[in-house]
């Protein structure tokens, strides 16, 4: 649960320590928006069983282990890593070979709602009452032992040599922190008057591009230790396509526009001060494939099978695209789902409420927009470790 309160300035917190995307099952919460990512996960899966045909099968008498970085607590992960577990029978099946038991592992950080997410996993199979096919082919049961992995993806999480398969979408464009620079008022990157990079000054992006470079090469490091020789990883994360780094696309629109004229809102009705505004920023980098591909490179250890831009599509799921209050309140709460928690910590859940008020306002005013001009691209990158 994240501090409540309104003296807490999030950027000099431990990010890991309080943030998640907003759990329960609420209208804001992460489970209930969800959905533009399921469609754009669901896009990728001819690129995901690629990397899956890659992996190096194990023997059967030894659990193949897959893991699901950034899990978050919707069902988005349960269905992929159904996906993969089948997916991967079929390639023990085919080669001949009986398919070995499988665990799968939910990771995200230690505030992640864990519960809601164990209560959306089916039962498990009863292993005991017959074949691995049979368990496989029970409805509405899972064929894989499952556990919660509390921790920061860019430390250690698991032994050495213990993983086949690292999966992990929608996550890495999250920073560890915010750059300490950003926030300095000493400093020539300090984001005076923005609360993300979306429009910033060049050696503000320089900043969080460092950051971001920073935390992918620990990443690396410590997927390095941990996966098995012949194991693979799929990782998406948010992507540009622009060689500026303070043009972030999508993610742009999204917390540089509406999000961020609700903060002036705020300061201009006298709610906040511009220091709260102006101590507060997205820790979100939406890589270039460069940015990306140095470090990959410069780390070592992984060979790139593919990497490449994908459109995802616009985060706003409406059934009514005509319907522009329910244009704005999609934008609200899509926002409020994956940064809701860090507002809230930083200025308080009653001002994080009328903040998210004026987004919905000003989404709602801007419906055609927002609907013909937010797109996400993505980084898709399947990497294997030999």
């Amino acid at each position: 649960m994240a501090p409540k309160g309104d003296n807490v300035v999030v950027s000099n917190i431990k990010l890991e320590r309080i943030f998640s995307m907003k759990g329960g099952k609420g209208e804001a919460s992460y489970a209930n928006n969800s959905q533009a990512q399921a469609i754009h996960a669901r896009s990728m899966l001819h690129l995901l069983k690629e990397t899956l045909d890659s992996v190096q099968l194990s023997s059967p008498d030894v659990p193949f282990v897959v893991v699901d970085l950034g899990c978050s607590s919707g069902s988005n992960t349960i269905y992929i890593v159904d996906v993969i577990i089948k997916h991967i029978t079929k390639r023990y099946e085919a080669s001949g070979i009986d398919p070995p038991e499988f665990s799968a592992f939910f990771s995200d950080l230690p505030s992640n709602d864990f519960n809601t997410l164990f209560q959306l996993l089916p039962p498990l199979a009863n292993y005991g009452a017959g074949s691995m096919e049979e368990c496989l082919a029970a409805d509405n049961h899972r064929s894989y032992f499952a556990a919660g992995v509390p921790g920061s993806f860019y430390r250690r999480l698991f032994p050495s040599r213990s993983i086949d398969l690292f999966h992990s979408a929608f996550s890495l464009h999250w920073l560890s922190q915010v750059p300490e620079s950003v926030v300095d008022k000493r400093s020539t990157a300090y984001n005076k008057g923005r609360v993300f990079i979306h429009g910033a000054e060049e050696c503000t992006a320089k900043a969080y591009k460092k950051q971001y470079q920073t935390d992918l090469a620990s990443f690396l490091r410590a997927r390095s230790k941990e996966m098995k020789k012949g194991g693979s990883m799929f990782l998406v994360c948010l992507g540009r396509t622009s060689v500026d780094p303070t043009d972030q696309g999508g993610p742009g629109i999204l917390f540089g526009t509406h999000f961020q004229d609700a903060w002036d809102d705020l300061l201009q009705e006298g709610l906040i001060t511009s220091d709260k505004r102006d101590t507060f920023n997205i820790p979100v980098y939406a890589s270039s494939l460069q940015d990306f591909k140095e470090v990959v490179e410069a780390d070592g250890s992984f060979t790139i099978n593919k990497l490449e831009i994908f459109k995802g599509g616009s985060p706003l799921v409406v059934n009514q695209p005509d319907d522009a209050a329910e244009v704005g309140r999609a934008l609200a709460n899509s926002c409020r789902s994956v940064a809701g928690v860090l507002v809230d910590a930083h200025i308080g859940e009653k001002l994080s409420g009328e903040l998210f008020s004026r987004v919905e306002k000003r989404g709602t005013s801007h419906a055609k927009e927002l609907l013909e001009k937010l797109q996400f691209y993505h980084i898709v990158a399947s990497l294997s470790f030999s």
